[in-house]
C-alpha cells in the first residue's frame, strides 16, 4: 500500500508519525499515474492498513489518498475517510 500527499511537510510528519508508531515504511517517488502535489510516497505493508489510518485520522495527517496496487495501476482506497472510524 501507499500513501500520497500534497506537502513534503505532510510527507516528512507521517514519516516521523509511523516510525513512531513502529510501523515498516518505506519512502518512494510518488508514481506518476497518482496525481499528486508531492514527490514522496510513504510505502507500508496491507497488513498494516488500520494502524495507517488511525495514526493518519488521530494526528490529522493531511494526505492525498491512500493506493493500492492492483494489475491496471494504483487503486485509492476509499474506506480510510475519518467518518469511518
Amino acid at each position: 500500500m501507499l500513501i500520497a500527499f500534497d506537502s513534503t511537510q505532510q510527507a516528512l510528519r507521517a514519516e516521523m508519525l509511523l516510525e513512531y508508531a513502529e510501523i515498516d515504511i518505506d519512502i518512494c517517488p510518488t508514481p506518476k499515474e497518482i496525481t499528486a502535489g508531492c514527490a514522496l510516497s510513504i510505502q507500508f505493508p496491507d497488513e498494516d492498513l488500520s494502524c495507517v489510518k488511525e495514526v493518519v485520522v488521530k494526528e490529522k495527517v493531511e494526505i492525498r489518498g491512500i493506493f493500492r496496487l492492483t494489475e491496471n495501476g494504483y487503486e485509492e482506497i476509499r474506506e480510510w475517510h475519518e467518518e469511518d472510524f
